[in-house]
């Protein structure tokens, strides 16, 4: 009997650390950019040569300090960040992405990355230069396609071209035997529209009317719990559409995380968000102006400062739910070959 304790013990430590191993408590905030304090929109990957979960992100120059309030320079000559993670709960900044000058600039806004068949394509925004002010002239943006295989090195594989003259922040998904983006279209009053795709390179609109009339930015389209859902910034929170065929769109009540969290680096909406499927749990990491924190009374400038957060979206009785406040275990498994 006194062996058997005896093995218990010397197990315990093991079974706690396998534990401890498979679930750890998300911090606040989650991340951090440690260049400008600029990090938002992002678009999360596993890196399946490294083993490793990737961040990419808009690498806002938030710590720019400009004479006139109204100036949005701070948020253009954005690169995209980068940061790494074993476990999608403790993220380590890498730098920034290395892309092809020939089909990119200098202002590079939300990423969306999808691995296929050996490849990881990326759908990025490009603006074309510095801006001072939103709408400026020459500021429409494209959206740019780019390929790679190991997430270093891309290669340009074209614009995405819809007829419409400024389209931002796409979301790819594979549908049957094809592929959906859906995109912010500028020129129809900052709406989510769709285009279908046979092989990730041309693609057709699916129609001209959004899938909602809500004005919005920074959709994210998933599948969870046996519907397709697709996630919405609209600037008061987020809108949350659920579908059974990722066409017709029901709007669920409310907004999610338009409500400010009581935790420090937490206390503003949430905007702009990614969601990562992991079996029955999905979590959604979205970024939050620090404009309620203690040093925004200091600095009139802190409110440009975004840090990336993390919560669980939770199925119930047809509708996903957040509670940013709830203290979150977890840790993201690398998805199936």
């Amino acid at each position: 009997m006194k062996s058997l304790l005896a093995a218990l013990a010397l197990a315990a430590p093991c079974v706690f650390s396998s534990w401890a191993h498979a679930a750890e408590l998300a911090p606040k905030p989650l991340y951090r950019d440690p260049v400008f304090d600029g990090a938002a929109d992002v678009s999360i990957v596993f890196d399946r040569a490294a083993h490793l979960w990737k961040m990419f992100y808009t690498n806002r120059r938030a710590t720019m300090t400009l004479p006139d309030p109204d100036d949005v320079e701070w948020v253009h000559g954005t690169a995209i960040g980068i940061a790494v993670s074993s476990d999608g709960v403790h993220w380590h900044y890498q730098g920034t992405a290395a892309f092809p000058k020939a089909c990119t600039d200098v202002t590079l806004w939300a990423p969306d990355v999808l691995y296929e068949n050996g490849t990881y394509h990326m759908w990025l925004t490009v603006v074309p230069g510095i801006f001072h002010r939103w709408g400026a002239p020459g500021s429409q943006a494209r959206i740019a396609h780019l390929t790679s295989t190991d997430l270093s090195t891309w290669n340009c594989a074209g614009d995405v071209t819809l007829g419409t003259g400024s389209v931002i922040d796409p979301s790819v998904m594979k549908l049957g035997q094809g592929y959906r983006m859906w995109y912010k279209d500028e020129h129809a009053q900052s709406r989510i529209l769709a285009a279908d795709s046979p092989d990730l390179r041309t693609w057709t609109k699916v129609g001209d009317k959004p899938v909602n009339p809500t004005h919005g930015e920074g959709p994210v389209a998933f599948r969870f719990k046996g519907h397709y859902w697709l996630i919405a910034d609209v600037w008061k929170g987020l809108i949350v559409l659920r579908s059974e065929d990722a066409l017709n769109w029901t709007e669920q009540p409310g907004y999610i995380l338009g409500t400010p969290g009581r935790t420090a680096t937490d206390r503003a909406m949430g905007q702009h968000p990614d969601v990562v499927v992991d079996g029955e749990r999905a979590f959604i990491y979205y970024f939050v102006h620090q404009k309620n924190e203690a040093e925004a009374a200091a600095d009139p400038r802190w409110n440009q400062r975004t840090v990336i957060q993390v919560a669980e979206l939770v199925y119930k009785d047809g509708r996903l739910v957040v509670d940013r406040d709830a203290p979150l275990r977890f840790r993201l498994h690398a998805p199936s070959p």
